[in-house]
């Protein structure tokens, strides 16, 4: 039965890897799959977070800081599963595929970007509804990136997904049953308020 479904994984793979390419994808999937690592980011990251530290409303600021755990969190989850599963990538196994990254020295389940891109979302569209779509857009554009570059099958983003937004999840019910009310009872109104 894991072999049908190692062979069905693999084919969606070729077909999403080497069949559904585009030059202009070619230049924009490597940018966005390696977003976190270009210096640029990074640098108007920083610059965001401290303007939200210092001027913005507090629903933001909480947001913002419920990011930092919630990163953390997932990604060190990710790790755990990729260490006990141990799933090579594709990159590792398959020759003549459509790579346009480096493979990577990790494994492939799940996929850590998916993780982390919709543990974040869900963080998000928690405390901006009306915004949902986008941040939920974005992790998905994001988690297909790294199938699209050829460095994750298709499942490793669909179980990345439920373990982002399960880690979302637990960090919010975290936050609104532990610590919220313990250290920012003040904060009570804006759960409830309308958005």
């Amino acid at each position: 039965m894991l072999e049908i479904l190692q062979a069905i994984d693999s084919q969606i793979f070729f077909f999403l890897n080497t069949a559904v390419t585009h030059p202009a994808l070619d230049v924009l999937m490597p940018f966005i799959t390696d977003l976190n690592k270009q210096l640029f980011v990074k640098i108007l990251l920083g610059i965001f977070y401290a303007f939200v530290l210092w001027r913005g409303n507090k629903r933001l600021q909480v947001a913002m800081l419920l990011l930092i755990p919630t990163i953390i969190f997932s990604d060190q989850l990710s790790n755990l599963v990729k260490y006990i599963v141990q799933r090579p990538r594709p990159c590792k196994i398959f020759e003549h595929i459509h790579l346009l990254v480096p493979c990577g020295s990790g494994y492939s389940l799940p996929s850590s970007h998916a993780v982390n891109n919709f543990a974040g979302a869900t963080v998000l569209s928690f405390f901006f509804k009306k915004q949902q779509k986008y941040f939920i857009a974005f992790a998905a554009f994001v988690a297909y990136s790294r199938v699209y570059v050829g460095v994750h099958y298709l499942s490793d983003i669909l179980l990345g997904t439920g373990i982002g937004i399960f880690c979302g999840c637990i960090i919010l019910y975290l936050w609104r049953n532990y610590f919220q009310p313990k250290f920012f009872p003040k904060l009570n109104f804006f759960f409830i308020e309308k958005r």
